[in-house]
């Protein structure tokens, strides 16, 4: 009797216990396959999405993998928008260099001011480097980093106003600390349309362009920063479960407002720094100070700290000096300004 009663005991306690494992695995797998399933929704969409940003008339002059060897990705960020000029003579707002190494899964993030005082090869004279890409678009602003840090750009990214505003509405905003309360333009250049106080806020697209674009109060070199903050700010909502579904909007807002010489297929080779469980973002700037030239506003870049960061640079990404005898590294010229766009 005692035995019938003890294995009936034992066979509730086995179907309890089954009925626990199923509650806790029938779940997950649920979880795992409506994440798959998505997943592979995802990646039609990017696939059908990004093939039209895809412009394959600026190609690397090296043969890499980003899943494999270490690369750089130039990001452009590009005063266009519905009420500007829509690639006509547009400078590039933002300009980020990111440097990738494949061993460590370390990522190198560089803000270059718009302001900085270049030397830019294809046509031959000094100016702003914002200047590059109204001179000559990608290829011109491409070549002209090449020539100031001495590190190959194999890909760049180019977006415009939209993406951005775009991708952080996706995501349902972002949240980032503002040092200071200000009012700034909005998209359709509208003066003092956007005001964001001080202190740790959630924007959105809107508010976040404004932030990335101030520099009312401080300088070129802070603007820098919070763009590097925000980009951080994105990759960090990204990568959390909640925005899980919310890629195919994100997707979507990229991809009808961005240009880039990545097929999808090398975008898919950087999934092993996203996957790494200690990826590691640095920030860096380059230092300078203000100037005038021919009267003309430049950021005159600290020659001292240009070379430790081109040495830095390139033991990141193991390369070499890019650059013949003849490139002009020098960040000086009397003649500056004869060709200044106003």
């Amino acid at each position: 009797m005692q035995n019938r009663q003890a294995e009936r005991i034992k066979r509730r306690k086995k179907i309890r216990r089954r009925r626990i494992v199923a509650f806790i695995v029938l779940p997950i797998l649920t979880l795992i396959l409506a994440v798959g399933g998505y997943a592979a929704y995802l990646y039609y969409t990017a696939s059908d999405v990004l093939k039209d940003s895809y412009d394959g008339s600026t190609v690397s002059e090296r043969a890499v993998n980003p899943a494999d060897d270490n690369v750089s990705v130039l990001f452009m960020g590009v005063d266009d928008s519905d009420v500007r000029n829509s690639g006509k003579g547009s400078r590039t707002d933002a300009l980020l260099l990111a440097t990738f190494n494949d061993d460590d899964k370390t990522v190198k993030l560089l803000s270059i001011p718009r302001d900085s005082y270049v030397y830019i090869p294809d046509k031959g004279t000094y100016s702003k480097i914002t200047h590059a890409h109204a001179y000559g678009g990608v290829e011109y602003t491409i070549n002209t980093v090449e020539n100031l840090l001495q590190v190959p750009v194999d890909y760049y990214v180019k977006m415009n106003f939209n993406a951005f505003v775009d991708v952080v509405d996706a995501l349902g905003g972002i949240t980032v600390d503002v040092p200071y309360t200000f009012s700034e333009q909005n998209s359709k250049d509208k003066a003092g349309a956007i005001t964001i106080e001080e202190g740790t806020q959630t924007l959105d697209g809107e508010e976040a362009l404004a932030f990335a674009r101030t520099r009312k109060k401080d300088s070129d070199i802070e603007r820098g920063k919070r763009q590097q903050q925000l980009i951080q700010a994105i990759v960090e909502k990204a990568s959390s479960a909640s925005s899980i579904t919310k890629y195919a909007n994100v997707i979507q807002g990229i991809g009808k407002n961005m240009k880039t010489n990545m097929t999808f297929a090398e975008m898919k080779g950087f999934t092993n720094y996203v996957m790494a469980s200690d990826l590691s973002i640095e920030s860096l700037n380059l230092k300078g100070s203000d100037s005038y030239i021919n009267n003309v506003y430049y950021y005159q870049l600290d020659e001292a700290n240009l070379a430790s960061t081109i040495e830095e640079l390139q033991v990141h990404m193991d390369v070499n000096k890019t650059a013949d005898s003849s490139t002009d590294t020098s960040t000086t010229d009397e003649y500056a300004g004869s060709s200044e766009i106003e």
